[in-house]
């Protein structure tokens, strides 16, 4: 890439994977910002995570700046957003659908 050497465009890259890298991260952030805010919503849109997994993935994406987590007390309740920091993610992760759309084609050609 220009501007950075092999070296620097690798950690770069692996620093992207070790955010947004996992069968999981990117369709939650998918499902939040399409609208479903609240855990089982969530798990819900993302067909088979367990609520576990689900978990886990919140907090990572937490503490990564790309989720916000709210609580409400009156009544108790929990939702999640994307951060401002996640909408540059957005371009890239509608690139990816489109690719996976036009990988799934190719792989199915014969």
């Amino acid at each position: 890439m220009k501007g950075m050497t092999e070296e620097q465009a690798m950690k770069y890259l692996q620093d992207t994977l070790f955010v947004v890298g996992g069968k999981w991260k990117l369709p939650i952030l998918r499902a939040i910002h399409s609208g479903n805010y609240r855990f089982r919503d969530i798990q819900r849109s993302v067909t088979s995570i367990t609520t576990r997994v689900l978990s886990k993935e919140l907090k990572h994406l937490e503490e990564n700046r790309l989720v916000i987590r709210t609580v409400d007390h009156s009544p108790l309740a929990v939702e999640y957003k994307v951060s401002e920091y996640t909408l540059s993610l957005l371009p890239v992760i509608k690139e990816m659908i489109l690719w996976g759309k036009n990988h799934r084609k190719k792989i199915s050609e014969k």
